[in-house]
């Protein structure tokens, strides 16, 4: 033993880290004793607010362990739900620049009211009135069966747009508050697009029941895509909500011809409703 610690002197003597020079290099930095005790009320504090927000114990009691598989899902999500993300960024994006007719002061404002009328024809409220008006003053049995088909289309759509808003509640690009006629037509949030469904349905079943023109059949489709489209500029809806009430749109109209109600059912309902006005009346 004291052979090998006088052999160990000399080793620490060449060491070029023993040197008065470089022992500030070899020892810990040093911490004064305030700073020693904020740095041990930090550590209590955050270690305190991660037992809080991961829900575990609290102080004196016994701690769970954490499982190496809990960070992995936390900081390693599936190339499903990145995906996923990432379309949603890129559609709110997309949606806020498409905004130009948002405000008053936007790029698009000369337009502005433009697209609003735009956007007004296609809404319920209006569809629904004109078809009660057209079913009033129709005479032939054809014309009744076609627009009872309608109106009850009409109302299908209403309902389902609305049940499905409700059921999401999704807000719009620009957050902004819904209007007097939304409320009216129950347009409070803005996924599926409303309007966009209704466009669909109603050109698609125009289309279906009406010998048209080729000019006139080109215009109802582009009618029914700038009034989806209408509604992203005025900040209303995404362009995904738009899309969505496309595809809602042709499936209401689907639905409507596979369960269509024969001239007879019509002429019963229409009784019906003739009867319940002269009752009020």
């Amino acid at each position: 033993m004291p052979g090998s610690q006088a052999r160990c002197r000399p080793r620490d003597r060449n060491n070029v880290l023993n040197r008065p020079e470089f022992i500030s290099l070899n020892q810990p930095p040093r911490r004064e004793p305030g700073e020693a005790r904020g740095g041990l009320r930090r550590a209590a504090s955050r270690q305190g607010s991660r037992d809080s927000s991961e829900g575990g114990p609290a102080e004196g009691g016994p701690k769970e362990p954490r499982w190496p598989e809990q960070d992995c899902m936390q900081l390693n999500p599936s190339f499903g739900g990145i995906a996923l993300c990432s379309l949603l960024a890129i559609d709110i994006s997309l949606s806020r620049r498409l905004g130009v007719c948002a405000g008053p002061r936007g790029s698009g404002a000369p337009l502005r009211s433009m697209v609003t009328l735009l956007a007004l024809s296609g809404h319920g409220l209006i569809w629904v009135c004109g078809t009660l008006f057209c079913l009033w003053r129709s005479n032939t049995l054809a014309g009744q069966e076609v627009l009872v088909n309608l109106l009850l289309a009409l109302v299908l759509d209403l309902m389902t747009v609305a049940g499905m808003q409700k059921l999401v509640k999704r807000r719009g690009p620009w957050d902004l508050p819904p209007g007097f006629l939304d409320y009216i037509s129950m347009d409070t949030y803005s996924f599926p697009a409303a309007h966009a469904s209704r466009a669909v349905m109603v050109s698609k079943f125009l289309l279906n029941h009406l010998v048209l023109a080729v000019p006139l059949r080109i215009l109802l489709y582009l009618w029914a895509f700038l009034v989806g489209v209408s509604r992203v500029f005025l900040g209303k809806h995404h362009l995904s909500d738009v899309g969505c009430g496309f595809a809602l749109g042709f499936l209401h109209f689907s639905l409507v011809e596979s369960v269509w109600l024969d001239s007879a059912t019509c002429q019963t309902l229409i009784s019906i409703g003739t009867l319940r006005w002269t009752l009020l009346v």
